[in-house]
């Protein structure tokens, strides 16, 4: 792809809708895989009472919509406004107490992990069935749509992150003194488009490096949040 057709794929535009401002792309096809669409609004007339304490509306107490579910609440039930990246908002926009601390987790992915996608790692990489794996970087593209795998040499594979339909975990025993697992690997299996059934890879953290094991481990657990991520955005 050359770099003027890229350019083209990721350019945005900046949209008003009912909600605020939304910096969005212009090319509706490329958008993240992880956005959310905006919800449509409850009708005015459809909640003459709060949906969260049910106080009745009147001139002194306004119905205010939340932006991510749609729904319409009272000043008190729905005064915070957080940061929605997720479907593109510039400004920190109105949400209800339910959407509030979910956007805010999402929020964390955004401004911590998405970093670490976007930087890359260092894995053993099997794809399908072969006996051999092959030292690769994987990260996630800038228009977070592929994970790119770049190998020696000309070697050079992207998978569409809007294809993956399932994501397992590698982990070893539990370290001494308890605590969780540690995550060792990942089974990614997506479709490809003209082929049957499912294709497979598996990211393995290489043991040479200490500081690369742990960027490795810690990719593994920022693509297992963007997995939850891509499923919720899928079943919007």
């Amino acid at each position: 792809m050359s770099s003027e057709v890229a350019a083209r794929r990721d350019a945005k535009k900046l949209v008003r809708s009912p909600s605020g401002l939304r910096m969005v792309p212009e090319h509706r096809a490329y958008g993240s895989p992880f956005g959310l669409e905006e919800p449509p609004w409850v009708p005015d007339k459809e909640c003459p009472r709060c949906m969260q304490c049910d106080t009745k509306f009147d001139f002194l107490t306004r119905k205010h919509h939340c932006r991510r579910c749609g729904k319409c609440f009272c000043d008190k039930c729905c005064g915070q406004k957080v940061a929605l990246r997720r479907m593109c908002f510039v400004d920190p926009v109105r949400q209800c107490a339910g959407c509030a601390p979910v956007s805010r987790r999402e929020a964390d992915f955004y401004d911590r992990q998405l970093k670490l996608l976007l930087s890359g790692a260092t894995f053993l990489v099997t794809f399908g069935n072969s006996e051999k794996p092959d030292t690769m970087v994987c990260r996630l593209s800038s228009n977070q749509r592929f994970l790119l795998l770049d190998g020696d040499g000309d070697d050079h594979r992207e998978v569409e992150v809007a294809r993956i339909a399932a994501v397992q975990m590698l982990t070893e025993g539990l370290p001494p003194g308890g605590g969780n697992a540690r995550a060792t690997g990942m089974t990614l299996q997506y479709t490809t488009p003209g082929a049957e059934g499912l294709t497979q890879l598996t990211l393995t953290a290489g043991e040479d490096a200490e500081g690369s094991r742990r960027q490795a481990t810690a990719w593994l657990a920022a693509m297992h949040k963007a997995a939850k991520l891509l499923h919720e955005a899928r079943d919007q």
